[in-house]
């Protein structure tokens, strides 16, 4: 690891370096060596492809998925084997020529995406670098997520494309990969559009910025920069795409549905509910017209009126949400939480047992329109207020410190445990047998 990089990475590194190195975080850089084996390694990416195959056998729904290449070639055909197969039995030297034998073929490629759903060990480590990238740069506003792609492809599946967010793409070895960019506009000269190139792109290689990743480095990868990835040797690398989405499709989206739908009346007896008229065949359909642009501009006025409100509801909603979740985006089929949720035992919580966080999830306060203040952790509102008898701020605090918390006999905190447990965001200790309970 490069000893001018601390890890994770500090506010000096977010504040100076980064955007120093990335002209104002706008051009490629590939940081050396910030990212320490302990953090992520190619065994938690191929553990997440595990549980998506263990998933699959038990025929439970979730979100992470993994597609096959063979070439530039998606063979949803393979699939289903690379599901089924007996495992490899191994790590990364095993797990080459499984897969080799499975796709029929030397070079093959394994994409996986939202691999924090799958990989606590990843869902972990790699958090650590996105909560720095929250605390030094700021907050995507749609998360993050974690999209592997693993194999010995001599390109990537994709062709040469641009990506529509900033990313990093970290890399995780054993062996190295080539990684090439072109800005837009370069781009665009070389081949005369935006569309992705196949094939044979070697020309086009040469007029490329090439970066040699090695295990440990991290690309950061601005939003609408061309690339691809290329390698003689297996190799594993995760990017991790910072979903920051436009304002104006959040408001369309989630916000003006909501503001409309409390504009569209309240029963028959509503003004807004009156029916139309009858409209006169003779006049045509310009006094509908007239009425429904008069209706319409009034709606929006009042509206426009309730978006602020609207806004900051949605607004520390979501804030509330991710940061909870660790900064990562918020999705329904989570595998990892839902078994860290089965694994916990409520019946467990009791005086003398020991609580901690599941890295990297925290715990959020909501600030609610009746003035409650609701507790969030890993994403799911756990149903319980901010109290000094159940749960107060310096307990949080301290869990979110990473403290680990002998529980007094308190019903009040017990009963809050017990509802945080359920959210997949705590591990719990039980109380050592023939221990007594703690007294308050």
């Amino acid at each position: 690891m490069d000893t001018a990089s601390p890890w994770p990475p500090d506010q000096a590194f977010w504040a100076g370096t980064f955007p120093d190195h990335t002209t104002g975080r706008t051009t490629p850089f590939l940081f050396k060596g910030i990212i320490p084996a302990t953090a992520a390694g190619p065994d938690d990416v191929l553990a997440g492809f595990e549980a998506i195959r263990r998933a699959h056998a038990a025929g439970t729904g979730i979100k992470a998925h993994a597609r096959v290449y063979v070439g530039e070639e998606r063979r949803d055909d393979l699939l289903p084997q690379a599901l089924t197969a007996p495992s490899w039995d191994g790590g990364v030297d095993a797990f080459v020529p499984w897969m080799q034998d499975l796709a029929a073929a030397e070079r093959f490629s394994l994409v996986i995406n939202n691999l924090e759903t799958v990989s606590p060990a990843l869902a972990a480590g790699l958090g650590t670098f996105l909560k720095s990238v929250i605390d030094g740069w700021g907050l995507p506003l749609g998360g993050a997520e974690q999209v592997a792609f693993a194999g010995n492809y001599s390109g990537t599946a994709f062709g040469i494309h641009e990506g529509y967010e900033d990313a990093f793409l970290v890399h995780l070895g054993p062996n190295a990969k080539n990684f090439y960019c072109w800005p837009a506009e370069q781009y665009e000269k070389l081949t005369g559009g935006k569309q992705p190139t196949y094939g044979d792109y070697r020309a086009l290689l040469e007029e490329a910025e090439h970066f040699l990743l090695e295990p440990g480095d991290a690309l950061f990868l601005p939003r609408r920069v061309f690339h691809v990835g290329t390698q003689d040797t297996f190799s594993v690398s995760v990017a991790m795409p910072l979903y920051t989405y436009p304002y104006a499709q959040i408001l369309q989206s989630r916000i003006i549905p909501d503001v409309l739908a409390e504009l569209a009346g309240d029963g028959p007896d509503d003004p807004l509910n009156e029916p139309s008229a009858m409209a006169d065949v003779a006049a045509g359909p310009g006094s509908v017209t007239d009425r429904l642009v008069g209706v319409g501009r009034e709606l929006l006025h009042i509206a426009a009126d309730r978006v602020r409100g609207a806004a900051r509801e949605h607004a520390e909603q979501r804030w509330a949400t991710l940061l909870s979740n660790g900064g990562w985006e918020l999705v329904e089929g989570d595998l990892a939480r839902q078994e860290a949720a089965d694994a916990f035992d409520p019946q467990q919580v009791a005086p003398g047992a020991e609580i901690t966080l599941i890295a990297p999830y925290q715990v959020t306060i909501l600030n609610t329109g009746d003035d409650t203040q609701h507790v969030l952790l890993r994403g799911h509102q756990t149903g319980i207020a901010l109290d000094v008898a159940a749960l107060d701020q310096d307990t949080v605090t301290a869990l979110n410190d990473g403290a680990a918390i002998t529980l007094p006999d308190s019903p009040e905190l017990l009963a809050a445990v017990r509802a945080l447990g359920a959210t997949g965001g705590l591990h719990l200790t039980p109380r050592p047998a023939g221990t007594e309970d703690t007294e308050k």
